[in-house]
Protein backbone atom coordinates (compact mmCIF):
# COMPACT_ATOMS: atom_id res chain seq x y z
CA UNK A 1 0.00 0.00 0.00
CA UNK A 2 1.05 3.97 -0.83
CA UNK A 3 1.03 6.10 2.04
CA UNK A 4 -0.39 9.20 1.83
CA UNK A 5 3.15 11.33 0.75
CA UNK A 6 3.63 8.40 -1.53
CA UNK A 7 0.43 9.03 -3.19
CA UNK A 8 0.68 12.10 -3.87
CA UNK A 9 3.98 12.29 -5.16
CA UNK A 10 4.90 13.17 -9.06
CA UNK A 11 5.53 10.44 -10.95
CA UNK A 12 9.14 11.04 -11.96
CA UNK A 13 9.56 11.13 -8.56
CA UNK A 14 8.17 7.54 -7.62
CA UNK A 15 10.54 4.15 -7.35
CA UNK A 16 9.51 1.10 -8.47
CA UNK A 17 9.62 -1.78 -5.56
CA UNK A 18 12.19 -4.32 -5.46
CA UNK A 19 9.62 -7.27 -6.33
CA UNK A 20 7.16 -7.23 -8.73
CA UNK A 21 2.99 -6.51 -8.00
CA UNK A 22 0.25 -8.52 -7.99
CA UNK A 23 -0.89 -6.80 -11.27
CA UNK A 24 2.19 -7.36 -13.31
CA UNK A 25 1.23 -11.16 -13.10
CA UNK A 26 -2.46 -10.30 -13.46
CA UNK A 27 -1.13 -8.56 -17.05
CA UNK A 28 1.14 -11.75 -17.56
CA UNK A 29 -2.05 -14.14 -17.59
CA UNK A 30 -3.16 -12.27 -20.93
CA UNK A 31 0.37 -13.63 -22.52
CA UNK A 32 -0.36 -17.14 -21.67
CA UNK A 33 -3.08 -16.48 -24.09
CA UNK A 34 -1.00 -14.62 -26.70
CA UNK A 35 1.61 -17.49 -26.82
CA UNK A 36 -0.50 -20.24 -26.91
CA UNK A 37 -1.80 -18.23 -29.88
CA UNK A 38 1.52 -17.69 -31.20
CA UNK A 39 2.62 -21.38 -30.70
CA UNK A 40 -0.65 -22.29 -32.44
CA UNK A 41 0.83 -20.15 -35.56
CA UNK A 42 4.20 -21.76 -35.38
CA UNK A 43 2.45 -25.29 -35.38
CA UNK A 44 0.21 -23.83 -38.43
CA UNK A 45 3.65 -22.68 -40.25
CA UNK A 46 4.58 -26.74 -40.07
CA UNK A 47 1.78 -27.99 -42.13
CA UNK A 48 1.50 -25.38 -45.12
CA UNK A 49 2.82 -25.75 -48.42
CA UNK A 50 6.45 -25.45 -47.91
CA UNK A 51 6.69 -22.90 -50.97
CA UNK A 52 4.68 -20.69 -48.76
CA UNK A 53 6.03 -21.18 -44.85
CA UNK A 54 9.27 -18.80 -44.79
CA UNK A 55 6.25 -15.81 -46.17
CA UNK A 56 3.96 -17.79 -43.31
CA UNK A 57 6.76 -17.95 -40.50
CA UNK A 58 7.65 -14.22 -41.00
CA UNK A 59 4.17 -13.35 -40.14
CA UNK A 60 4.50 -15.42 -36.44
CA UNK A 61 8.33 -13.76 -36.50
CA UNK A 62 6.60 -10.16 -36.67
CA UNK A 63 3.61 -11.06 -34.20
CA UNK A 64 5.60 -12.56 -31.87
CA UNK A 65 8.02 -9.43 -31.68
CA UNK A 66 5.74 -6.68 -31.79
CA UNK A 67 3.64 -8.87 -28.59
CA UNK A 68 7.30 -8.58 -27.07
CA UNK A 69 7.87 -5.03 -27.81
CA UNK A 70 4.63 -4.45 -25.72
CA UNK A 71 4.93 -6.84 -22.72
CA UNK A 72 8.97 -5.25 -22.45
CA UNK A 73 8.47 -1.78 -22.46
CA UNK A 74 5.54 -2.32 -20.13
CA UNK A 75 8.28 -3.79 -17.71
CA UNK A 76 10.25 -1.56 -17.83
CA UNK A 77 7.77 1.43 -17.00
CA UNK A 78 6.83 -0.97 -13.85
CA UNK A 79 10.47 -1.48 -12.98
CA UNK A 80 11.36 2.61 -13.59
CA UNK A 81 8.03 3.95 -11.34
CA UNK A 82 5.66 3.19 -9.18
CA UNK A 83 3.47 0.42 -10.09
CA UNK A 84 1.14 0.86 -7.27
CA UNK A 85 0.20 3.85 -8.40
CA UNK A 86 -3.32 4.17 -9.51
CA UNK A 87 -2.62 6.17 -13.00
CA UNK A 88 0.13 3.96 -13.94
CA UNK A 89 -2.25 0.88 -12.41
CA UNK A 90 -5.05 2.17 -15.57
CA UNK A 91 -2.16 2.60 -17.90
CA UNK A 92 -0.95 -1.19 -17.20
CA UNK A 93 -5.19 -2.54 -16.83
CA UNK A 94 -5.40 -0.36 -20.65
CA UNK A 95 -2.57 -2.22 -21.86
CA UNK A 96 -3.41 -5.67 -20.87
CA UNK A 97 -7.33 -5.29 -22.88
CA UNK A 98 -5.66 -4.21 -25.18
CA UNK A 99 -3.13 -7.16 -24.96
CA UNK A 100 -6.10 -9.37 -25.16
CA UNK A 101 -7.81 -7.46 -28.32
CA UNK A 102 -4.42 -8.40 -30.32
CA UNK A 103 -3.87 -11.85 -29.44
CA UNK A 104 -7.81 -12.07 -30.14
CA UNK A 105 -7.30 -10.56 -33.28
CA UNK A 106 -3.50 -12.45 -33.94
CA UNK A 107 -4.87 -15.51 -36.13
CA UNK A 108 -7.16 -12.80 -39.09
CA UNK A 109 -3.73 -10.22 -38.57
CA UNK A 110 -3.09 -10.65 -42.00
CA UNK A 111 -6.71 -11.17 -43.25
CA UNK A 112 -9.66 -8.88 -42.72
CA UNK A 113 -8.69 -7.67 -39.13
CA UNK A 114 -5.82 -6.01 -39.94
CA UNK A 115 -7.18 -2.75 -39.15
CA UNK A 116 -8.18 -3.47 -35.80
CA UNK A 117 -4.88 -5.16 -34.72
CA UNK A 118 -2.97 -2.16 -36.02
CA UNK A 119 -5.13 0.36 -34.72
CA UNK A 120 -5.10 -1.75 -31.12
CA UNK A 121 -1.69 -1.64 -31.83
CA UNK A 122 -0.76 1.78 -32.56
CA UNK A 123 -2.93 2.93 -29.28
CA UNK A 124 -0.93 1.07 -26.71
CA UNK A 125 2.43 1.73 -27.99
CA UNK A 126 1.54 5.65 -28.63
CA UNK A 127 -0.20 6.13 -25.77
CA UNK A 128 1.77 4.52 -23.39
CA UNK A 129 4.90 7.28 -23.98
CA UNK A 130 1.29 10.21 -24.29
CA UNK A 131 0.90 9.67 -20.58
CA UNK A 132 4.22 9.69 -19.23
CA UNK A 133 4.78 12.60 -21.78
CA UNK A 134 1.82 14.49 -19.59
CA UNK A 135 2.82 12.54 -16.09
CA UNK A 136 6.47 13.38 -16.30
CA UNK A 137 5.59 17.35 -16.87
CA UNK A 138 8.69 19.37 -14.86
CA UNK A 139 10.91 16.09 -14.41
CA UNK A 140 13.73 15.98 -16.37
CA UNK A 141 12.50 12.84 -17.37
CA UNK A 142 9.97 14.65 -19.87
CA UNK A 143 11.96 15.25 -22.77
CA UNK A 144 13.41 11.68 -22.98
CA UNK A 145 8.96 10.64 -22.84
CA UNK A 146 8.39 13.18 -25.86
CA UNK A 147 11.29 11.20 -27.74
CA UNK A 148 9.97 8.21 -27.31
CA UNK A 149 6.50 9.37 -28.00
CA UNK A 150 8.16 11.31 -31.40
CA UNK A 151 9.30 7.68 -32.59
CA UNK A 152 5.92 5.74 -31.58
CA UNK A 153 3.92 8.45 -34.05
CA UNK A 154 6.41 7.78 -36.76
CA UNK A 155 5.81 3.88 -36.75
CA UNK A 156 2.30 4.13 -36.06
CA UNK A 157 1.49 6.13 -39.37
CA UNK A 158 3.18 2.89 -40.69
CA UNK A 159 0.94 0.32 -38.69
CA UNK A 160 -2.25 1.57 -39.98
CA UNK A 161 -1.35 1.98 -43.12
CA UNK A 162 -0.76 -1.65 -43.12
CA UNK A 163 -3.63 -2.49 -42.11
CA UNK A 164 -5.13 -0.11 -44.37
CA UNK A 165 -3.31 -1.54 -47.43
CA UNK A 166 -3.44 -5.37 -46.92
CA UNK A 167 -1.64 -7.92 -48.86
CA UNK A 168 2.01 -7.68 -49.20
CA UNK A 169 2.38 -3.91 -48.40
CA UNK A 170 0.61 -4.97 -44.97
CA UNK A 171 3.77 -7.10 -44.78
CA UNK A 172 6.21 -4.53 -45.65
CA UNK A 173 4.70 -1.39 -44.11
CA UNK A 174 4.33 -3.60 -40.49
CA UNK A 175 8.35 -4.84 -40.64
CA UNK A 176 9.66 -1.55 -41.83
CA UNK A 177 6.88 0.16 -38.54
CA UNK A 178 8.73 -2.85 -36.00
CA UNK A 179 12.17 -2.17 -37.33
CA UNK A 180 11.93 1.72 -36.50
CA UNK A 181 10.58 0.80 -32.80
CA UNK A 182 13.09 -1.77 -32.12
CA UNK A 183 16.16 0.67 -33.59
CA UNK A 184 14.52 3.32 -31.60
CA UNK A 185 14.67 1.09 -28.13
CA UNK A 186 18.04 -0.30 -29.16
CA UNK A 187 19.48 3.59 -29.65
CA UNK A 188 17.83 5.29 -26.68
CA UNK A 189 15.21 7.37 -29.08
CA UNK A 190 17.34 10.02 -30.64
CA UNK A 191 16.31 13.10 -32.63
CA UNK A 192 17.63 14.50 -35.70
CA UNK A 193 19.97 17.30 -34.21
CA UNK A 194 19.67 16.20 -30.91
CA UNK A 195 21.44 13.22 -30.46
CA UNK A 196 20.73 10.16 -28.50
CA UNK A 197 19.73 10.13 -24.83
CA UNK A 198 21.75 9.54 -22.14
CA UNK A 199 19.33 7.82 -19.31
CA UNK A 200 21.64 8.22 -16.67
CA UNK A 201 21.66 11.84 -17.39
CA UNK A 202 17.86 12.13 -16.82
CA UNK A 203 18.30 10.99 -13.33
CA UNK A 204 16.14 7.74 -14.35
CA UNK A 205 16.56 5.03 -11.90
CA UNK A 206 15.85 1.36 -13.15
CA UNK A 207 15.44 -1.44 -10.57
CA UNK A 208 17.24 -4.04 -12.05
CA UNK A 209 15.96 -6.34 -8.66
CA UNK A 210 12.01 -5.30 -10.28
CA UNK A 211 13.17 -5.97 -14.09
CA UNK A 212 14.90 -9.19 -13.41
CA UNK A 213 12.10 -10.94 -11.49
CA UNK A 214 9.74 -9.62 -14.28
CA UNK A 215 11.74 -11.60 -16.83
CA UNK A 216 12.15 -14.51 -14.15
CA UNK A 217 8.42 -14.58 -13.84
CA UNK A 218 7.91 -14.06 -18.20
CA UNK A 219 10.38 -16.96 -18.52
CA UNK A 220 8.80 -19.44 -16.68
CA UNK A 221 5.02 -18.63 -18.85
CA UNK A 222 6.66 -19.15 -21.77
CA UNK A 223 7.68 -22.85 -20.12
CA UNK A 224 4.87 -23.62 -19.41
CA UNK A 225 3.90 -23.91 -22.68
CA UNK A 226 6.07 -26.86 -23.42
CA UNK A 227 4.33 -28.58 -20.89
CA UNK A 228 1.05 -27.70 -22.07
CA UNK A 229 1.55 -28.44 -25.63
CA UNK A 230 2.97 -31.51 -24.74
CA UNK A 231 0.61 -32.41 -22.00
CA UNK A 232 -2.54 -31.81 -24.84
CA UNK A 233 -0.65 -33.52 -27.33
CA UNK A 234 -0.54 -36.67 -25.25
CA UNK A 235 -3.80 -36.42 -23.79
CA UNK A 236 -5.87 -37.14 -26.84
CA UNK A 237 -4.43 -40.97 -28.22
CA UNK A 238 -3.26 -41.82 -24.62
CA UNK A 239 0.04 -43.28 -23.22
CA UNK A 240 1.48 -44.92 -26.22
CA UNK A 241 4.89 -46.08 -26.36
CA UNK A 242 5.93 -43.06 -28.73
CA UNK A 243 4.32 -40.55 -27.15
CA UNK A 244 5.02 -41.26 -23.80
CA UNK A 245 8.87 -41.17 -25.05
CA UNK A 246 8.65 -38.10 -26.34
CA UNK A 247 6.31 -36.80 -23.07
CA UNK A 248 9.37 -37.87 -20.98
CA UNK A 249 11.88 -36.21 -23.58
CA UNK A 250 10.08 -32.78 -23.40
CA UNK A 251 9.93 -33.27 -19.27
CA UNK A 252 13.81 -33.39 -19.66
CA UNK A 253 13.30 -30.11 -22.07
CA UNK A 254 11.90 -28.43 -19.25
CA UNK A 255 14.09 -29.33 -16.62
CA UNK A 256 17.22 -28.10 -18.68
CA UNK A 257 15.47 -24.70 -19.73
CA UNK A 258 14.72 -24.24 -16.09
CA UNK A 259 18.46 -25.32 -14.65
CA UNK A 260 19.99 -23.37 -17.60
CA UNK A 261 18.01 -20.27 -17.42
CA UNK A 262 18.65 -19.90 -13.26
CA UNK A 263 21.57 -21.36 -12.96
CA UNK A 264 23.89 -20.00 -15.85
CA UNK A 265 24.90 -16.98 -14.49
CA UNK A 266 28.47 -15.36 -15.72
CA UNK A 267 28.85 -13.62 -12.36
CA UNK A 268 29.14 -16.84 -10.76
CA UNK A 269 25.81 -16.70 -8.43
CA UNK A 270 22.64 -18.40 -8.84
CA UNK A 271 19.67 -16.14 -9.59
CA UNK A 272 16.90 -16.48 -7.43
CA UNK A 273 12.64 -16.13 -7.93
CA UNK A 274 12.93 -12.78 -6.61
CA UNK A 275 15.52 -11.67 -9.46
CA UNK A 276 18.74 -11.18 -6.89
CA UNK A 277 22.18 -12.63 -8.75
CA UNK A 278 21.41 -11.22 -12.07
CA UNK A 279 23.26 -8.12 -14.15
CA UNK A 280 21.19 -7.73 -16.97
CA UNK A 281 22.91 -6.69 -20.09
CA UNK A 282 22.54 -3.96 -22.23
CA UNK A 283 20.64 -5.88 -24.95
CA UNK A 284 18.53 -7.82 -22.10
CA UNK A 285 15.40 -7.39 -23.60
CA UNK A 286 17.12 -8.98 -26.73
CA UNK A 287 18.15 -11.37 -25.00
CA UNK A 288 14.45 -12.78 -23.54
CA UNK A 289 13.31 -11.86 -26.98
CA UNK A 290 15.34 -15.04 -28.28
CA UNK A 291 14.87 -17.40 -25.39
CA UNK A 292 10.94 -17.16 -24.74
CA UNK A 293 10.99 -17.61 -28.70
CA UNK A 294 12.93 -20.67 -28.78
CA UNK A 295 11.14 -22.06 -26.18
CA UNK A 296 8.06 -21.56 -28.31
CA UNK A 297 9.41 -23.40 -30.81
CA UNK A 298 10.54 -26.48 -28.25
CA UNK A 299 7.39 -26.73 -27.23
CA UNK A 300 5.56 -26.63 -30.91
CA UNK A 301 8.28 -29.60 -32.06
CA UNK A 302 7.58 -31.79 -29.28
CA UNK A 303 4.08 -31.10 -29.01
CA UNK A 304 3.71 -32.15 -33.00
CA UNK A 305 5.88 -35.08 -32.15
CA UNK A 306 3.47 -36.34 -29.44
CA UNK A 307 0.58 -35.84 -32.28
CA UNK A 308 2.55 -37.82 -35.22
CA UNK A 309 5.18 -39.59 -33.65
CA UNK A 310 5.30 -42.02 -37.26
CA UNK A 311 7.95 -41.37 -39.38
CA UNK A 312 8.88 -40.21 -41.94
CA UNK A 313 9.94 -36.57 -40.22
CA UNK A 314 10.37 -33.43 -42.40
CA UNK A 315 13.19 -30.95 -42.17
CA UNK A 316 10.96 -28.35 -40.69
CA UNK A 317 10.50 -29.70 -37.86
CA UNK A 318 13.46 -30.88 -37.17
CA UNK A 319 14.79 -27.42 -37.36
CA UNK A 320 12.22 -26.63 -35.19
CA UNK A 321 13.26 -28.83 -32.34
CA UNK A 322 16.87 -28.11 -32.70
CA UNK A 323 16.18 -24.71 -33.72
CA UNK A 324 14.10 -23.65 -30.48
CA UNK A 325 16.81 -24.64 -28.31
CA UNK A 326 19.71 -23.47 -29.76
CA UNK A 327 17.64 -19.83 -29.69
CA UNK A 328 17.63 -20.53 -26.10
CA UNK A 329 20.93 -21.13 -25.38
CA UNK A 330 22.37 -18.06 -27.61
CA UNK A 331 19.52 -16.12 -25.69
CA UNK A 332 20.70 -16.89 -22.13
CA UNK A 333 24.41 -16.25 -23.28
CA UNK A 334 23.70 -12.90 -23.51
CA UNK A 335 21.13 -11.95 -21.14
CA UNK A 336 23.74 -11.04 -18.07
CA UNK A 337 26.21 -8.59 -18.53
CA UNK A 338 29.92 -10.03 -18.65
CA UNK A 339 31.87 -10.18 -15.17
CA UNK A 340 35.33 -10.21 -16.68
CA UNK A 341 36.98 -11.03 -13.41
CA UNK A 342 35.20 -14.25 -13.44
CA UNK A 343 36.29 -17.51 -15.27
CA UNK A 344 34.29 -17.49 -19.05
CA UNK A 345 32.51 -20.58 -19.19
CA UNK A 346 31.70 -21.47 -22.65
CA UNK A 347 29.33 -24.69 -22.00
CA UNK A 348 26.12 -22.92 -23.87
CA UNK A 349 28.41 -22.25 -26.87
CA UNK A 350 29.80 -25.81 -26.93
CA UNK A 351 26.12 -26.45 -26.75
CA UNK A 352 25.01 -24.39 -29.90
CA UNK A 353 27.55 -26.04 -31.85
CA UNK A 354 26.56 -30.05 -30.46
CA UNK A 355 22.86 -29.29 -31.57
CA UNK A 356 23.98 -27.76 -34.97
CA UNK A 357 26.13 -30.36 -35.81
CA UNK A 358 23.30 -33.24 -34.67
CA UNK A 359 20.30 -32.05 -36.59
CA UNK A 360 21.35 -32.82 -40.36
CA UNK A 361 20.86 -36.50 -39.89
CA UNK A 362 17.83 -36.41 -37.52
CA UNK A 363 16.16 -36.32 -40.93
CA UNK A 364 16.90 -39.95 -41.32
CA UNK A 365 15.98 -41.05 -38.07
CA UNK A 366 12.18 -41.75 -36.60
CA UNK A 367 10.26 -38.36 -34.81
CA UNK A 368 10.27 -39.78 -31.52
CA UNK A 369 14.22 -40.37 -32.31
CA UNK A 370 14.69 -37.05 -33.09
CA UNK A 371 13.20 -35.70 -29.95
CA UNK A 372 14.92 -38.16 -27.78
CA UNK A 373 18.41 -36.99 -29.08
CA UNK A 374 17.30 -33.31 -28.60
CA UNK A 375 16.37 -34.19 -24.62
CA UNK A 376 19.87 -35.64 -24.52
CA UNK A 377 21.84 -32.72 -25.69
CA UNK A 378 19.76 -30.35 -23.45
CA UNK A 379 20.61 -33.05 -20.78
CA UNK A 380 24.18 -33.10 -21.41
CA UNK A 381 24.74 -29.28 -22.17
CA UNK A 382 23.29 -29.01 -18.30
CA UNK A 383 25.42 -31.45 -16.77
CA UNK A 384 28.70 -29.55 -18.58
CA UNK A 385 27.30 -26.24 -17.42
CA UNK A 386 27.00 -27.41 -13.74
CA UNK A 387 30.56 -28.66 -14.04
CA UNK A 388 31.82 -25.91 -15.22
CA UNK A 389 30.72 -23.41 -12.73
CA UNK A 390 31.53 -25.40 -10.17
CA UNK A 391 35.19 -25.73 -11.16
CA UNK A 392 35.13 -22.14 -11.87
CA UNK A 393 34.21 -21.97 -8.07
CA UNK A 394 36.75 -23.84 -7.09
CA UNK A 395 39.54 -22.21 -8.83
CA UNK A 396 38.16 -18.70 -7.91
CA UNK A 397 36.56 -18.58 -4.84
CA UNK A 398 34.95 -15.00 -5.43
CA UNK A 399 32.74 -16.30 -7.82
Amino acid sequence: MLTRTEFFRGLGDSRSPRSATVLELLFDIVYVFALARLAGRVADDLTIVRHTLLSEAGQTVLFFTAMWMIWSLNALLASTYDPRRPDLQVVLLATMFGTLVLAVTLPQAFGQRGVVFACTYVVIQVGRPLFLAFALRGHPAHTFSLRVLTWHLASSVLWISGGVSGGLGRGIFWTIALAIEMIGAATTYPLPRVGRSQLNSLRVTVSQEHLAERYNQFFMIALAEVVLEAGAAVSFPGFTTEGTIALVASFVAVVSFWRIYFYHVRTGHASTPSGEGIQLSRWASYSLLLIVGGIICTAVGFGQVIEDPHPPIDWALVAIIFGGPVLFLIGRSTLERANRSAPRCRALYVGVVALAVAAPPMVLLPPVAVAAVAAVILAGITVYDQRAHKRGAETNPTL
